[in-house]
C-alpha cells in the first residue's frame, strides 16, 4: 500500500467512526474541505503535509475507532515538560 492509499484509508476509517463525510474530515485534517477528495480523484500531496496529516489523524484518533492495521501509525510525541 503507498502512501496515498494509506492516507485515505485512514481519512476515511476517520469519516466512518466520526459520522463525517470526506469533506468535513478533509476540513478538520487539512484545512481545505476540497484536499482529500482531489487526492481519491488523483491529485498529489507533498510529503511534509502528508506527515503532518498523519500525525493529526494519529492525535484526534476516536477513542472508541481502530487504527487501520495496514497502516503504520505516527508517534505520539510528547512535549518535554521543564519541572523547576
Amino acid at each position: 500500500m503507498d502512501s496515498i492509499d494509506s492516507l485515505l484509508l485512514v481519512a476515511r476509517t476517520y469519516a466512518a467512526a466520526e459520522g463525517l463525510d470526506l469533506s468535513t474530515v478533509s476540513w478538520r485534517s487539512m484545512g481545505d474541505t476540497k484536499k482529500l477528495t482531489a487526492i481519491v480523484g488523483g491529485a498529489d500531496i507533498q510529503m511534509r503535509r502528508f506527515e503532518k496529516t498523519m500525525r493529526w489523524f494519529s492525535e484526534n484518533w476516536p477513542a472508541d475507532a481502530v487504527w487501520p492495521a495496514a497502516v503504520a501509525r505516527p508517534q505520539i510525541h510528547v512535549a518535554e515538560q521543564v519541572v523547576s
